[in-house]
């Protein structure tokens, strides 16, 4: 599988950052991270039909078509998605990149929810972008700054890796059935 992440945190050493790293180290295949705190403001006028996308733009939407499957991971900031994240988004919204695409969305917060309110509001913006959300590699983390070792920046309880990983499982059988999908209506 050829995973692309997208982290909803810009920060270096954000515990969204070590989930990412920790998540793709358990992933069999290629795996990247995208530039999204490149990309300009969404603005449709820089779109339109016959322009040549901003160079991030075009960026993102080729390592988002080139990939097999997106992870999505991302803080909470005032009950919703970070800014930079819903952008990206939006930059995708007039393309069809994420198109029936496997999608797992992990939230990770301090607080008890684990970041509820914003992965409600990735799964519905992901929903609309007709990707294919992987439901059961979806993920909420409650208390997370207790999970992540500083030192290596990577998620170190236990429970929450062996969670990362059965996710990352999910996410790839999701693209097995999808190729396997594909294969059979063309045969």
């Amino acid at each position: 599988m050829k995973l692309l992440a997208l982290s909803g945190s810009l920060r270096a050493r954000s515990s969204n950052g070590a989930v990412v790293r920790s998540a793709l180290a358990l992933v069999d295949g290629p795996t990247a991270t995208a530039d999204i705190g490149s990309l300009p403001h969404f603005n449709p006028d820089l779109d339109g039909e016959g322009a040549t996308p901003p160079a991030p733009v075009a960026a993102l939407r080729t390592a988002v078509a080139d990939a097999d499957a997106v992870l999505i991971v991302s803080p909470e900031y005032a009950h919703g998605a970070p800014g930079t994240l819903k952008n990206a988004l939006d930059w995708l919204v007039s393309s069809a990149e994420l198109m029936h695409k496997p999608v797992a969305v992990i939230t990770a917060s301090p607080s008890p929810t684990g970041g509820d309110y914003a992965h409600a509001q990735l799964r519905e913006t992901l929903r609309m972008l007709t990707a294919e959300v992987v439901t059961a590699a979806c993920r909420e983390i409650p208390a997370i700054g207790a999970k992540i070792d500083r030192a290596t920046e990577r998620v170190a309880d236990e429970a929450t890796l062996a969670d990362l990983r059965t996710a990352m499982s999910h996410l790839a059988a999701a693209v097995t059935a999808a190729t396997e999908r594909a294969a059979a209506a063309g045969a």
